[in-house]
């Protein structure tokens, strides 16, 4: 009874499945109106920010960026079961690094285990190759795979 998908519980159940968004849809030019300054980023909806953020990892950590409310509607509009995100534990997570185009709906600890990885391996100004593996490899475990959506309680 102490977890609960309602908005207002203290705490939720967070997904343990990831999905690849295989139908997801976003143009250059709406990505770039969502002011992302880089190619990998994440998006939930904070239910004490009463709003969407959008964060990127960094080698300092989860930054956040200043995303275009106006810009995140459009998208909505065109992938309206992003209004399904359960807030706080789901987000949309985004990988165009390389010129990849995947897009996933994930449990929020997802990106903050992508967040660790940049933190932990992350060297100089470009990352270097060991840190370029651990995020490949990060999103290669991502992929898809079979069986229904199942959810692991978290404290």
């Amino acid at each position: 009874m102490l977890f609960s998908n309602h908005e207002s519980a203290k705490y939720r159940l967070v997904p343990e499945q990831s999905e690849l968004l295989s139908e997801f849809r976003i143009a250059d030019h709406e990505w770039d109106a969502l002011r992302v300054p880089i190619d990998l980023a994440f998006f939930f909806r904070s239910s004490t920010a009463q709003r969407v953020l959008a964060f990127y990892p960094s080698p300092a950590g989860a930054t956040e960026s200043l995303l275009s409310l106006a810009a995140w509607e459009a998208l909505v509009a065109d992938n309206p079961w992003l209004t399904e995100l359960t807030p706080d534990v789901e987000a949309l997570l985004v990988n165009r690094v390389e010129g990849a185009r995947e897009y996933y709906r994930v449990p929020i600890d997802r990106c903050y285990e992508l967040v660790g990885l940049i933190r932990a391996h992350w060297r100089g100004m470009s990352g270097g190759p060991e840190a370029w593996s651990a995020i490949h490899e990060f999103f290669a475990r991502l992929k898809p795979s079979s069986g229904a959506p199942a959810f692991r309680l978290h404290a």
